[in-house]
Parts: C-alpha cells; sequence; structure tokens
C-alpha cells in the first residue's frame, strides 16, 4: 500500500529581529510579561520582501537537498492566511519564482492549523498514485496583519515558512494517521473583522483598525490546551502508541504553557518536544514546519512523530507520522 512519506524539508525565516526589549518601547509591556506568560523574547519580521520570497527560497532549498529538479513536482499546496493577494494564491507565485512549470496547486487557509490540513491533503494525493512529487508550504507574515498599538497580540506573532517534500513509499513508514476537525463557532474568539466579503475594506474600516488580528486570549488558550491534548491523546490511543513510543512531539507554537500542558497531559518529557516559540514566535501555519526543518537533523528513520495544532476557526488536529529518513 503507498504511503506519503516525507523526503525533505526547507525553511527560512527572516533576517530582521523583534525583540521584546523593542516592543516595549511601543506599548505597556516588559521582557518579564511577555516571556512568563508565553515563552517569547524574539519574532522574526519580513522586510523589503513579500511573503512569496520566503516560500521560494524553502522550495529551492527543498530542491537542492532533494537534488531534484523543479519540473519534477507535480503539486504545491501553500498553507496561509497572509498570501501576497487576495488572488491569484501565492502557490501559483511560488511555482513561477521557482521554476516549477509542471505544478499545479492552490492555497489552503485554516489558520495555524493549515500545515496539518496541507499535509493530509498531500498525503491523499501520494496515495493516490497519480502524483509522485507534492511540496507542502506553510507559513505567514503575520506582521502584515497585526496591530503593533494591541498588546495582547503583537507580542505573540512572527513572520516565518517552512514546507517538506512529499513521495510514494511502500515501507510502514511517513504519514500514518490524522484526527482533524473544525468549529465555526470559535470564530468569535479569534478572527480578522474585515477584508472579506461580509465587511469589505472601506475607509470606515480602515480607520476603526478592523484589519488586524483580534482574539481573546483566555477562551482560545482554555479551548487549545483542552483539544490538541484530546487529539494527540486520540491518535495515540487508536493506534496503540504509549508516551515512550514517542520520539517526539511537535505542537503549534503559539504559547509555552500551552506545550507545556500539552506535553504533560501526553506525558511526554521537555527533552521530546521540538520548541522554538523563543525565537520566532507564532508564526501561525509556519511553527510545525519550522520545526521539522530544524530539527531534520536529530531525527531518525523509524522516530513516531506527533504533529498537533489549534489556530483560529477553530481549527485543529493531529497527525501520526513515522519519519522515513536519517539525515547525515
Amino acid at each position: 500500500m503507498i504511503k506519503a512519506a516525507i523526503t525533505a524539508t526547507g525553511g527560512y525565516v527572516p533576517k530582521d529581529i523583534l525583540t521584546n526589549q523593542d516592543l516595549e518601547k511601543m506599548v505597556d509591556t516588559t521582557d518579564e510579561w511577555i516571556t512568563s506568560r508565553t515563552g517569547i523574547k524574539e519574532r522574526r519580521i519580513l522586510k523589503n520582501l513579500e511573503f512569496s520570497d520566503m516560500g521560494a527560497a524553502a522550495v529551492n532549498m527543498i530542491l537542492e537537498k532533494r537534488g531534484i529538479s523543479p519540473l519534477e513536482i507535480d503539486m504545491i499546496i501553500c498553507c496561509t492566511i497572509t498570501g501576497d493577494m487576495i488572488f491569484p494564491a501565492s502557490a501559483c507565485i511560488i511555482a513561477d519564482k521557482t521554476g516549477m512549470k509542471n505544478a499545479w496547486g492552490y492555497d489552503l487557509s485554516a489558520a495555524c492549523s493549515g500545515f496539518l490540513f496541507g499535509l493530509e491533503t498531500g498525503s491523499k494525493m501520494i496515495e493516490s498514485g497519480k502524483y509522485k512529487k507534492v511540496i507542502v508550504l506553510g507559513g505567514d507574515r503575520m506582521s502584515s496583519i497585526i496591530d503593533y498599538t494591541d498588546r495582547n497580540t503583537c507580542i505573540i506573532f512572527g513572520d516565518g515558512l517552512g514546507g517538506v517534500l512529499l513521495e510514494p513509499t511502500e515501507e510502514n513508514e511517513g504519514i500514518m494517521d490524522s484526527v482533524l476537525h473544525v468549529d465555526g463557532s470559535g470564530r468569535a474568539f479569534l478572527h480578522q473583522k474585515a477584508g472579506g466579503s461580509s465587511m469589505p475594506p472601506t475607509q470606515a474600516t480602515i480607520d476603526q483598525r478592523l484589519h488586524y488580528v483580534y482574539q481573546e486570549g483566555q477562551t482560545v488558550y482554555k479551548f487549545a490546551v483542552t483539544n490538541m491534548t484530546e487529539v494527540s491523546r486520540q491518535i495515540m490511543d487508536r493506534n496503540n502508541l504509549k508516551a515512550e513510543d514517542i520520539a517526539w512531539l511537535v505542537p503549534h507554537q503559539a504559547n509555552k504553557r500551552i506545550i507545556d500542558a500539552t506535553a504533560d497531559r501526553m506525558g511526554i518529557g521537555p527533552d521530546r518536544v521540538m520548541l522554538n516559540i523563543m525565537r520566532y514566535g507564532n508564526t501561525t501555519n509556519g511553527t510545525l514546519p519550522l520545526c521539522l526543518w530544524e530539527w531534520e537533523n536529530q531525527m531518525k528513520k523509524g522516530d513516531n512523530i506527533i504533529l498537533s495544532a489549534f489556530g483560529g476557526g477553530f481549527t485543529w488536529g493531529s497527525i501520526w507520522i513515522k519519519w522515513a529518513y536519517d539525515t547525515k
């Protein structure tokens, strides 16, 4: 039976850094307050480039690592909420910038769970037997929709993008199982009010600062802890996986307290939890693939890896991967 295996990773984080000390000069906050509540020390901000440039950099890295031509890519799925334009899809723009002339694809919008949803979608394309090489990207330029006068949101988010190449395998490895959910009633607690067709841009929506991220932090926090843990436990239970069987937990990097609570309830120690929130903040669609990119050298063929995320919508889910290669 064909499965979809990750065969290469890539990533890009901007060079410009926004520290907690920088934010102290912009809003009423402190480094201690931010660190104690979120675990974030700094985040990256994309300047003088487009979102698609991050995607192109990650794709080129993946192609170079795998030693393949862009013409070999069949499909690209770009998971983001901050693409270059409303249309065309950033997947189209990235394909053009990297020479993937034989690929088709689209953007996928599921907020912070987008990469999980894209990974599931891409794996099914591979399992169909029709497609041999699918790139799944996840990333955001969150600085483009963050209000840097709102201390509740501006401390959390940063910019970055990661991605993976999926290829078919007949070994017992790759994308093994998934549990994915949506609950649209959660939209009241985490959303961008204006800019869509229900509230198109006007001078009034701009003046009222309605084009930025809005979040009710406590509600989102409670829902995220409960549901990230539940789906992660569910995927472990139905596949007879115990905590000691898990080599790595890859949690969405939204808040270190959420990450710690999820890992604790799963019985997984901090030495097996991928964590980069302190350096990048919440890159939304980018957090999971950036972790896979940064930890690629530490993962071994056959490792059981649990990915877990939660995002606006609400969206949430978990995926079990058996890692398919050793990185020299």
